[in-house]
């Protein structure tokens, strides 16, 4: 295993390790390609990805809401966000999301455990949080606080470079949905 200095930096006996083991990728033919480590950054969103989801689920049902999708929980936060009414494509657009139905459908789901209502401004719909959805949306960062955040921050991973990170993999898929729409184009 790869050791750190005191520093946190990877120690010599690290990278001598690391350097024999070469890129951790799901496909080699992909990483054939002008950066390859973009296939090591696709390997590694894929299992992120992964084992958000299954964190996002597992972690509500602890919370008090069992039977939800990932998009049914991340849904739900936003919906919680500053406590105000939000319209189905302001969760579209917030979540990057193209097919107004999915999130249609995910509200639906939401409502039937009474942790969202529905309404109309206009002609837009309108989702809000019931009392019941702020309940499990705030033991959900309870139970997040206790189990994943204690967890990182006894790594010792600093909040700058996470900002960094984000602020990184938000620029990236940005190429993701350009390039989505060039092959769509196809």
């Amino acid at each position: 295993m790869a050791t750190k200095n005191d520093d946190g930096k990877m120690s010599a006996r690290g990278r001598e390790i690391l350097e024999g083991v070469g890129a951790v990728v799901s496909s080699a033919h992909l990483a054939k390609s002008a950066i390859p480590a973009m296939s090591e950054i696709e390997f590694a969103l894929t299992m992120a990805n992964h084992a958000f989801h299954r964190w996002m689920v597992r972690c509500m049902a602890a919370a008090g809401a069992p039977g939800l999708s990932p998009l049914d929980v991340l849904i739900a936060h936003l919906v919680h966000h500053r406590e105000r009414p939000k319209t189905l494509s302001d969760i579209c657009l917030v979540l990057n999301i193209e097919d107004t139905h999915v999130v249609s459908y995910a509200i639906k789901k939401l409502k039937a455990q009474e942790l969202v209502t529905t309404g109309r401004t206009g002609k837009e719909k309108t989702v809000e949080i019931t009392p019941k959805g702020a309940d499990v949306c705030e033991r959900y960062g309870e139970i997040r606080e206790a189990l994943l955040i204690r967890t990182v921050e006894q790594l010792g991973y600093d909040g700058e470079d996470l900002s960094r990170m984000a602020a990184l993999l938000r620029t990236i898929s940005g190429s993701y949905d350009q390039a989505a729409r060039a092959a769509a184009a196809m």
